[in-house]
């Protein structure tokens, strides 16, 4: 299942005392399971960006730590600075970066406007995604007038905040108004081209950008600009929905670019907007060299780009995560100017090394070295694990057949039939790689268990719900190894049948390595749920492996049938 994440990029009205500053990002990242990405401080407009990641409840818990510091620090009435501003904390956007949709985020951005005006006395106005009243979409719309402006908004029924409205007072002349919001996540991305007239990129960035260019009287450059009965440009929309774009020459690379701002990526994600950059330069007999991207990505952007690229190329896209992040990098030049490591670029990955300095997983252990930690004299990893790791290689070998026959010579027009396969496999082998490490964890749990205090009635009573809870989850994810493990027969079988003869036995131990999974699953099953209280539950369980073992054994003597058929 992938992780929930969201990106929050609060501002808060201090760009000047580093003190100050200091003292708010501590309190954000006092907060344990967020990480801390960038602050970024102004001093012309006495403005900061944070920027921090985490799972959803961490990073609300978060951004209420940080606008409480914020609150006590900064004395509103004090401000001065260029930038548009209105509270201690200005903005406060809350952003889905994987497993989180925009309508999740937008309630969770409400809730956390709620709180900041209930336990912090901040009014709170909801903006973006999150806005209450279509105007209130715009920031502007709710930042009219700025901090100046609050005693009189307050006042006004129309322009109250969402949340604290109450008449002007004290307490928000010190902290002023915070605009809470969901907004999509901003990808920054320079593409290089090979000239430096900024006249030309800029004609770029207008082909492409939403807003397009103005429409003109006869000569489409120095014509006279053609308007409205209102007064305004009558414009020609560019080719690509979501996108902001200019063109401009960067000395210290010496070529120009266009620069683009990406405001939603599942309306033009980053592969289509490369490709239409490089069709609208190439109009103008100009070349993209590369990409530039600035700031962070999701690892979606990259992974979506990398399957793209290989089905232009008709190649399977069934592939590990990370080479079709490598695949994006070289397809759309992302190390042209500097090399582009994506550790430090892709959200998750950051998240994921802080992760791991914290807890060693088993599946990024080495062969050997898992090997090793499960003949060592620790019972975890058990059965459990290795059943779930014996399913991931199962279809892992499902997956290579896939890929070996989509690249197969004289099958090129069944290439995206076996590319589908792989991808099939790939899904079903993380799934059981994530179970490897979930097993362990389950068990280490019931250890946990025993560590508890037993003295009282009351205590042995709280431990014996522990270990019932600790017990239940330890049946359940055998269980769900034993449904992914079996889901790895389909690719096997598929394989068997019509995928490279020449690998036809890679698909029998694929089938065998499945078998194996869902039985070595299922007496992980039975011994935890004997140590249930809860016998029905215990019963429903067990009755559920039984019949997903039984289906597995048959499938596994089809399947073989079929290898020994065409073995001879």
């Amino acid at each position: 299942m992938q992780k929930r994440i969201i990106e929050c990029v609060p501002n808060f009205s201090e760009g000047r005392n580093m003190e100050t500053i200091k003292q708010i990002t501590d309190a954000i990242e006092a907060v344990k399971g967020v990480k801390l990405l960038d602050v970024d401080p102004g001093e012309a407009t006495n403005r900061t960006v944070v920027t921090f990641v985490g799972e959803p409840e961490a990073v609300v818990e978060a951004a209420v730590a940080g606008v409480k510091r914020a609150t006590e620090l900064i004395d509103m009435r004090q401000h001065k600075g260029a930038h548009p501003r209105m509270g201690a904390c200005d903005v406060l956007p809350l952003i889905p970066v994987s497993g989180i949709t925009m309508e999740e985020c937008k309630e969770l951005a409400r809730s956390l406007a709620s709180r900041i005006a209930d336990e912090l006395g901040v009014p709170t106005y909801c903006y973006e995604s999150a806005a209450f009243k279509p105007e209130r979409r715009n920031l502007a719309v709710c930042r009219e007038g700025e901090y100046e402006g609050l005693p009189e908004k307050m006042a006004n029924e129309e322009k109250r905040p969402d949340f604290g409205a109450r008449p002007y007072d004290e307490g928000i002349a010190r902290t002023g108004a915070t605009a809470v919001g969901a907004r999509d996540f901003l990808v920054a991305v320079n593409y290089n081209l090979n000239t430096t007239s900024t006249r030309r990129a800029n004609a770029i960035a207008f082909d492409v950008r939403e807003k397009g260019r103005p429409m003109r009287e006869g000569n489409p450059i120095t014509g006279k600009i053609v308007k409205n009965e209102k007064g305004e440009p009558v414009m020609i929309p560019g080719t690509l929905k979501e996108c902001k774009a200019i063109g401009w020459f960067i000395e210290e690379y010496g070529i120009a670019q266009v620069s683009m701002n990406m405001t939603n990526l599942a309306v033009t994600p980053l592969h289509v907007a490369f490709d239409e950059v490089c069709r609208a330069a190439d109009a103008r007999g100009i070349r993209v060299t590369g990409t530039e991207i600035v700031g962070l990505i999701p690892k979606k952007a990259l992974v979506d780009a990398g399957r793209h690229f290989l089905r232009k190329q008709q190649r399977s896209t069934g592939v590990p995560e990370r080479e079709l992040v490598r695949i994006a990098i070289e397809s759309m030049g992302l190390s042209t100017l500097k090399e582009f490591k994506p550790e430090e670029k892709v959200v998750e990955y950051i998240l994921e090394a802080e992760e791991q300095k914290n807890a060693k997983k088993l599946v990024d252990m080495t062969c050997a070295g898992f090997a090793e930690e499960t003949a060592s004299e620790s019972p975890a990893p058990g059965g459990g694990s290795i059943s779930a790791y014996m399913g991931a290689l199962a279809a892992a070998l499902g997956t290579m057949v896939a890929n070996l026959s989509s690249h197969k010579a004289g099958w090129d027009d069944r290439w995206e039939h076996f590319s589908d396969w792989a991808e099939r496999g790939m899904s079903v082998m993380n799934e059981l790689l994530a179970l490897v490490d979930e097993d362990t964890a389950a068990f280490n749990k019931i250890m946990d268990v025993f560590g508890m205090p037993k003295g009282s009635d009351e205590e042995k009573a709280a431990r014996a719900a522990a270990m019932e809870v600790a017990t239940l989850y330890a049946t359940q994810v055998p269980l769900r190894t034993m449904k992914a493990a079996y889901k790895a027969f389909d690719v096997v079988r598929a394989m068997a049948e019509e995928g490279n003869p020449n690998s036809v036995s890679d698909a029998g131990v694929g089938a065998l390595a499945a078998r194996s999974a869902v039985m070595g699953a299922c007496l992980n099953v039975k011994i935890n749920a004997a140590g249930l209280k809860d016998r029905k539950t215990a019963d429903e369980l067990v009755k559920e492996a039984e019949d997903i073992q039984a289906l597995a054994q048959q499938a596994e003597k089809e399947i073989l049938a079929i290898v020994e058929s065409k073995i001879g």
